[in-house]
């Protein structure tokens, strides 16, 4: 059978209360006490119940966490970020991923309210009344991750997508590309969907590019669908000369179509994609992308989110955080000189 603190007590030859002071680390329990505590603690081999400490202490270190996909480079680097951040400081999260299904996320919200974790991270923006609805009465922070949903009062930490996106195709732009195709994601998401296309958009308009639809394309964010997406561009009379995708997921998945269609990147299409990920520097040629700084956001997020938690919900962060982005040029692009 399990040890309890009872039979702690009874070891060390005093009070169930006292055995509590001292697994919480209280002060004024003299060390004598502490020692046999401890003694008995190792000789019986007792293991604190997180539960019940949480119960006594009105604190369960947990912090819950929305991932949409989990499977996606993005996301699987800022979501280490923050488990390395959350660790350093105490706090052990709760991982879930909803695949983008937002029953599941309210079935998990509906857990993480009853685990009593202290915080939350958002990592998506498809949230409809009912999500919007429960998380305003939730009474624990909430905090969201590389998005920006509408009409929220929770602090974001972001980028600037759109500003981004307009300097990624600007830098096509700049080396002498006028016909740009684009692969964008899901026009319902405000951040990566709507901002990034209007960024593109507005360079092409700004530039007196002319804007082509029929190499425009929206897409997951993931590999396949960066792929099934040049696919129908290269089915077009007339290619584009660049194609902007926005993850680099994706624009991995356009360089693989073009390779299967006997094309090169950057020889016949050149590529940018859009995250800064790993895969990057994995794919040949390395890919030219907008970086986000995935790492120090989620270092940041989980940081922001702890001087909420502290602050019971009193802490001003002056709004949302804006995170710095920069273009990284690597070999997936070239430049091309316009009769």
């Amino acid at each position: 059978m399990a040890v309890k603190i009872k039979d702690v007590a009874k070891k060390a030859g005093v009070s169930v209360t006292t055995v509590s002071r001292v697994l919480n680390g209280e002060k004024y329990v003299k060390d004598d006490l502490k020692l046999r505590v401890n003694r008995a603690i190792e000789e019986l081999g007792y293991v604190p119940s997180q539960i019940a400490r949480s119960l006594v202490s009105r604190k369960t270190n947990l912090i819950g966490v929305i991932v949409p996909d989990i499977t996606s480079n993005f996301y699987s680097t800022i979501l280490s970020s923050i488990e390395e951040t959350a660790s350093s400081n105490g706090y052990n999260l709760l991982v879930c991923n909803i695949s983008e299904d937002i029953d599941k996320e309210f079935k998990y919200l509906t857990i993480f309210k009853e685990m009593r974790v202290e915080g939350i991270v958002i990592m998506h923006e498809k949230i409809n009344e009912e999500i919007r609805t429960f998380i305003n009465k939730l009474n624990v922070p909430v905090i969201f991750s590389s998005v920006k949903p509408m009409d929220q009062e929770f602090i974001s930490v972001i980028i600037d997508d759109y500003q981004a996106a307009y300097e990624a195709t600007e830098h096509l732009i700049g080396l002498g590309h006028e016909r740009i195709g684009f692969i964008g994601g899901d026009m319902r998401d405000i951040t990566s969907g709507q901002n990034r296309y209007s960024g593109y958009r507005n360079a092409l308009t700004d530039h007196k590019l002319k804007i082509v639809y029929e190499w425009i394309r929206f897409g997951d964010y993931k590999v396949q669908s960066g792929y099934d997406m040049m696919r129908e561009i290269l089915r077009g009379k007339q290619l584009p000369t660049a194609v902007f995708a926005v993850s680099d997921d994706m624009a991995v998945g356009a360089m693989n179509c073009i390779y299967d269609h006997k094309l090169q990147v950057p020889g016949d299409i050149s590529v940018v994609g859009f995250d800064g990920s790993q895969l990057t520097e994995l794919v040949r040629p390395r890919l030219s992308s907008m970086e986000q700084p995935i790492y120090e956001m989620g270092s940041v997020t989980v940081g922001t989110l702890l001087k909420l938690i502290s602050a019971e919900g009193e802490y001003d962060s002056g709004g949302d955080i804006i995170m710095k982005h920069r273009f990284i040029a690597r070999d997936s692009c070239r430049r091309i000189v316009n009769p």
